[in-house]
């Protein structure tokens, strides 16, 4: 049988789609129910902090788990663990024990299953999307995040105010399912390049393999320039994606309308930005594309920090949104075509690392420095930053040599080869 993968990665991302959705519902619940309950700084902290640090924790790991185990596999026993759990903590609420600790320990299961999860979705892509068509099934897919993101928070307020929590975690439970049973009678996983017998796996040595991966990182310049800049733009994201909701409470009003105007303009903005991305490809060279929407980020921020009506505070943050799946999905492509197949979870793994870690940790730091100074000017100084690292990137020789599309590198920038196991 042909193997057909439009057929195929249409299956896996609509199965991911759904698993997210019934995720995004439950995380938003169980959140909205904590601060509701409990009306408390500390424990809305402690919910974030259950929620992402096991994910920055332990995703260098479980990348090594991408690359040596089955995917497909790893995928299904994610979701179907997260699924076990919020099913008994449903049954323990339903039968009366609705301690608060039971949520904040469903808050770490998900980031577990997360933390397994997330590097397989990112590995197994290259591996059934012809190179070519990466920008856009990425694009497309971030376009479908989006709007998760835009729907889920709505439809999970409604269901808490028509309902019970346990009536959303049913929901989940039955997302997970259908997520499971897609994957396991509809989905093939192609052949990997890198598949490794069980003989093979028992053979290795996971802190090796785990040093193997940082050394490869270490041996390409293009990747240890590529995963510095981006913790460095994604701490100085940390004002605009976190303390935008409180400037718009202080300067213009505590209306929720308000909040829920710019969260819907940031979430539609981002939908468009996916399709965008996904139908023009950026330009020839994917860092250009990146270091581009990092100069209109930038912009964007300095235009947030400077008194604006409302309403134009609302479109910018529309325009910014779009300028997101534009940075990230060049981004995400670079590495799924550059990087070297049997590392591939690994530096998705790493990747997890800084995309839930370094804006939580700008925060730590930005966020008390909001009630020191005015937001205003964090934003001015962050957007100032921004700007200058994406002149930097647009500078940095071995990173540009690696984003030109169909277009090997020089030969003394090409990368390394794996290093052989010891």
């Amino acid at each position: 049988m042909t193997y057909n993968w439009k057929k195929n990665t249409v299956i896996f991302l609509s199965s991911q789609a759904i698993s997210l959705f019934g995720s995004s519902l439950v995380q938003y619940a169980i959140t909205w129910y904590i601060v509701l309950q409990m009306q408390s700084g500390i424990y809305t902290t402690l919910a974030i902090v259950f929620g992402i640090l096991p994910m920055f924790f332990l995703t260098p790991f479980t990348g090594v788990w991408a690359d040596r185990y089955n995917r497909k596999r790893l995928i299904v026993l994610a979701d179907g663990g997260i699924a076990t759990c919020t099913l008994i903590i449903a049954i323990l609420f339903i039968t009366g024990n609705n301690n608060i600790l039971l949520l904040y320990g469903a808050l770490f299961v998900r980031a577990v299953g997360g933390a397994v999860q997330t590097p397989c979705v990112g590995a197994m892509l290259p591996d059934m999307v012809p190179e070519e068509h990466l920008t856009r099934v990425n694009g497309i897919n971030g376009s479908l995040q989006s709007l998760i993101t835009l729907v889920s928070p709505m439809l999970s307020g409604a269901l808490l105010g028509l309902a019970s929590l346990e009536i959303v975690f049913f929901v989940d439970v039955a997302t997970a399912a259908i997520a499971i049973f897609i994957m396991l009678s509809l989905f093939r996983l192609p052949k990997s390049r890198v598949q490794k017998t069980p003989e093979e796996i028992a053979s290795q040595n996971y802190i090796k393999d785990l040093k193997l991966g940082l050394a490869y990182i270490r041996k390409n310049p293009y990747l240890l320039n590529f995963f510095v800049l981006c913790i460095f733009f994604f701490f100085m994201f940390a004002p605009v994606a976190f303390l935008t909701p409180l400037q718009v409470a202080r300067n213009y009003g505590d209306d929720v309308w308000r909040l829920t105007a710019i969260e819907v303009a940031w979430s539609v903005g981002m939908m468009i930005g996916g399709l965008a991305i996904a139908a023009w490809g950026g330009f020839k060279n994917r860092v250009y594309t990146m270091a581009t929407m990092g100069i209109l980020m930038a912009c964007f921020t300095i235009i947030l920090g400077i008194p604006i009506a409302f309403w134009v505070y609302v479109g910018v943050m529309a325009v910014f949104g779009l300028t997101m799946p534009m940075f990230s999905t060049p981004a995400m492509v670079l590495l799924q075509e550059r990087v070297d197949p049997a590392y591939m979870g690994r530096i998705f793994g790493v990747m997890t690392m800084i995309n839930t870690g370094a804006m939580p940790m700008g925060i730590l730091i930005f966020g008390p420095l909001a009630d020191v100074v005015p937001i205003e000017w964090l934003l001015l100084g962050t957007g100032a930053v921004l700007m200058l690292l994406s002149l930097v990137m647009l500078k940095n020789r071995p990173l540009v040599a690696v984003g030109l599309k169909k277009s090997a590198p020089p030969a003394e920038l090409q990368p390394s080869p794996p290093p052989e196991s010891p």
